[in-house]
């Protein structure tokens, strides 16, 4: 059998990130490109797990909080359920979780929740009783956020949903919906229905701890909070995931993973809209996900690339989508170009006041498109 092409070099774009705009102590890069022969594949890694002497270098297997990547997978989840006949993204949450069926959100659907239209508020802090030293009550927490809509977005939604607003409690009510309709907790659904039939390193503290003992030293640091005793490591650096599943993962967050496995993730995603991976899924089931929706960039999982200045760099076309998160991490993928890239960074250590990724990411991006063209 034919070798595979070696990976093409990727370390300028991931020195960018660490040295020029300093956006981070370490950047992983991953990228694939199709071509006439199949994917070609690139990777780089630049900088130290933190910013401590002595601290490790960072490399391609480096495994990061995901954060908000989190959510692509949680909507993976449902359309794979959806496939299967489990659910309809149509339901109204309380069909899912009864519990919540006296809250403002018990009719809205699963398909508003994922696509941000649900009129609720982009986030709100569930994890306050923690900051108190008291312990949280998961299902007054999931009913408080299922009540937590915007001023003018009361009653019932309409067919396409209130106007968008990008909201982590969406993503955390919907997670919940999925779990308690199949009966299992969401980390081992993620495993089941998307990372374990990809064979993707991506997975729950507790699930990757499992696996790999390693996991909690080669996890990259995130911030150092006070109220969590100093610094959080190998564990979810989102409050509200940290106050609800502990190590296991939410709906809009909890999800670790390596940049190769991401990059991986995202090729399966352009193959199952391209109809080659109905193993997975297929175009039908991924095309709600990624479809325009009115008022704004946000689709169902995904954004679209928005803006003058995209995150995405100046080099994809306009049908690009994918996520950002909160971390410092992000995934974007076009599908003209047959193109997937991802940028890993742990640009909230050791706080989360620095920005310098906002000017990083679209100079990675612009570099991985452009050595992966010319590699």
């Amino acid at each position: 059998m034919k070798n595979p092409a070696p990976d093409i070099d990727l370390t300028a774009a991931a020195r960018l990130v660490v040295e020029d705009h300093r956006a981070a102590p370490c950047a992983v890069v991953a990228a694939a490109r199709r071509t006439s022969s199949g994917w070609v594949y690139g990777r780089g890694a630049a900088g130290t797990l933190s910013f401590e002497q002595d601290a490790p270098l960072a490399d391609v297997e480096t495994p990061f909080d995901l954060a908000s990547l989190t959510k692509p997978v949680t909507a993976l989840v449902m359309a794979r359920l959806a496939r299967r006949g489990s659910l309809a993204r149509s339901e109204p949450l309380a069909d899912l979780v009864p519990a919540l069926a006296n809250t403002r959100s018990a009719r809205v659907s699963l398909d508003l929740l994922s696509a941000h239209r649900a009129g609720l508020d982009a986030h709100g802090p569930l994890y306050a009783p923690l900051v108190r030293g008291e312990p949280v009550d998961v299902e007054a927490a999931l009913a408080m956020a299922a009540d937590m809509r915007r001023e003018g977005c009361a009653g019932d939604p309409p067919p396409e949903g209130f106007p968008p607003v990008y909201s982590d409690l969406g993503y955390v009510l919907l997670g919940a919906a999925l779990a308690r309709r199949s009966g299992v907790e969401l980390d081992a659904l993620v495993t089941r229905e998307v990372t374990g039939p990809l064979e993707l390193g991506i997975g729950s503290a507790r699930r990757l701890h499992a696996m790999d003992a390693s996991f909690d030293t080669r996890v990259a640091p995130t911030e150092i909070v006070p109220f969590r005793d100093g610094l959080v490591r190998g564990v979810v650096h989102d409050e509200n995931a940290w106050a609800l599943v502990g190590r296991a993962s939410a709906g809009h967050a909890g999800l670790f993973g390596d940049a190769r496995s991401v990059v991986r993730l995202g090729v399966a995603v352009l193959e199952a809209l391209a109809g080659e991976r109905d193993d997975f899924l297929g175009p039908e089931d991924v095309a709600p996900l990624v479809r325009p929706r009115p008022g704004g960039s946000l689709l169902a999982g995904f954004d679209q690339r928005s803006g003058d200045d995209p995150s995405s760099g100046a080099r994809l076309g306009p049908r690009t989508f994918g996520h950002l998160g909160f971390t410092g991490t992000s995934v974007w993928m076009d599908p003209d170009a047959g193109f997937v890239g991802v940028l890993l960074t742990n640009r909230v250590h050791p706080t989360r006041t620095s920005l310098a990724i906002r000017r990083a990411r679209p100079a990675a991006y612009d570099a991985m498109v452009e050595a992966m063209r010319a590699g």
